[in-house]
C-alpha cells in the first residue's frame, strides 16, 4: 500500500485554476491515476539553525532526558518547508504529482541542519 498525500487546494503552493495541489506519494504510483509524462527529478532544500537561546534550552532538556520539543518542532517545520519547495520545483517542471518522495537530512557544522525533500515529478491523469 502506498503512502499518499495530496495538498489541499487552499495550500499556498497549489496552482490556481487547476483543481487543487500537487499529489505526493512515497511509492512509485498514485492509486486511481496513470502517469502520462515524467518531468524529471525535483527537490526542496532547507538549512536551519536552532538559534543561540533555543539551543541552550534544548541542551538543558537533552541533559535531563526525554523528547527535545524545540528540535522536534524545528525538524517538523523544516520538513514541511522542504516539501513546499519540492512542490514548487515540480510545478516549474510542469508536473501535477511527485512519486517516490523521500526525505534526507544531514548536519552542517555544529549548529546547522539540512533537510532535503526529493522525488520524481510526473504528470498524472485519472484512470477511467
Amino acid at each position: 500500500m502506498s503512502e499518499f498525500y495530496e495538498q489541499p487546494a487552499s495550500h499556498p503552493v497549489g496552482t490556481p485554476g487547476v483543481g487543487g495541489g500537487v499529489q505526493i506519494s512515497t511509492s512509485f504510483d498514485i492509486p486511481g491515476t496513470r502517469i502520462t509524462r515524467y518531468c524529471g527529478s525535483c527537490f526542496g532544500v532547507v538549512v536551519r539553525s536552532m538559534g543561540f537561546a533555543k539551543g541552550i534550552g534544548a541542551s538543558f532538556k537533552a541533559l535531563a532526558g526525554g523528547e527535545v520539543t524545540q528540535y522536534t518542532r524545528l525538524l517538523e517545520d523544516s520538513r514541511r518547508h522542504a516539501m513546499d519547495r519540492m512542490v514548487q520545483n515540480a510545478q516549474v517542471l510542469g508536473a501535477n504529482a511527485v512519486i517516490g518522495m523521500r526525505f534526507d537530512s544531514s548536519e552542517i557544522g555544529q549548529s546547522l541542519t539540512e533537510i532535503v525533500a526529493y522525488g520524481t515529478a510526473v504528470v498524472v491523469e485519472p484512470v477511467t
